[in-house]
């Protein structure tokens, strides 16, 4: 079983120009993701999949491999399978698992990369896993760049939202979990999936595992012990900033 992780990563963030290579404690954000995946045990091979040299030229520098994408992605899926197909072709390797790493997620540990595969390897039905993280405050949960998540009993999303789903009005008691951006596929499952037609909903919420849901399939959510919190704009990378301290 061979694994590999990629890290999407673009400089054109519309709500953060610039952020993979925001510096915090003194280090690229791309690189504080990048370092940390490698620790990862479970890992054939990492690379970094982007559109830009600054940051394609970075990654080299640190010792790591990047890849150069188109710059017409919209969604980070598609660009990691693009990615995937030209390292295959590179490395004269077939790879069965790849594991889509945000480059906004700084607070990665290693083991979330083990969390996120493990229902993978235990059950051949399931083609796509995402992390699913706990919202511990009202301020997160109302925050649109934090993307809520709602799950059936079956532990597959039922919903993706940046609105603050579900509704607290009937319940106090019902978990709020939110999307943490790792997330492994099937290898054949993420070429197919860059095949199938985007979404209106993908669109609406710009989340990429809403096109698996609108085309009648299933993500299943694993809950991560890690606590985490994403760079989403440059107020973010101040907290985590303090957190990571």
């Amino acid at each position: 079983m061979k694994i590999l992780a990629l890290i999407p990563a673009r400089m054109g963030s519309s709500r953060f120009p610039g952020k993979p290579m925001a510096r915090i404690l003194g280090k690229p954000m791309i690189g504080h993701v990048y370092e940390r995946v490698r620790k990862s045990p479970m890992l054939d091979t990492l690379a970094v999949a982007t559109c830009d040299k600054e940051i394609f030229d970075y990654i080299e520098s640190i010792g790591g491999v990047a890849v150069m994408t188109g710059d017409q992605h919209e969604r980070a899926s598609d660009r990691c399978a693009e990615a995937l197909v030209k390292l295959e072709a590179a490395n004269k390797t077939r790879y069965d698992i790849v594991v889509m790493v945000q480059g906004d997620e700084p607070m990665t540990h290693p083991d979330m990369i083990a969390e996120a595969v493990q229902p993978l390897l235990d059950d051949a039905g399931i083609q796509v896993v995402n992390l699913l993280g706990q919202i511990k405050d009202t301020a997160e949960f109302e925050d649109r760049n934090c993307i809520k998540v709602v799950c059936d009993l079956n532990s597959n999303a039922l919903y993706f939202s940046r609105e603050p789903i579900p509704t607290r009005s009937k319940s106090k008691d019902i978990p709020m979990g939110k999307q943490v951006c790792i997330i492994p596929f099937r290898r054949d499952f993420l070429l197919e999936y860059t095949r199938m037609t985007p979404t209106p909903l993908e669109v609406a919420e710009s989340v990429d595992m809403m096109r698996v849901l609108e085309h009648g399939m299933k993500v299943r959510m694993a809950p991560t012990r890690h606590s985490t919190m994403a760079v989403d704009t440059p107020d973010d990378l101040k907290r985590v900033e303090k957190l990571m301290a």
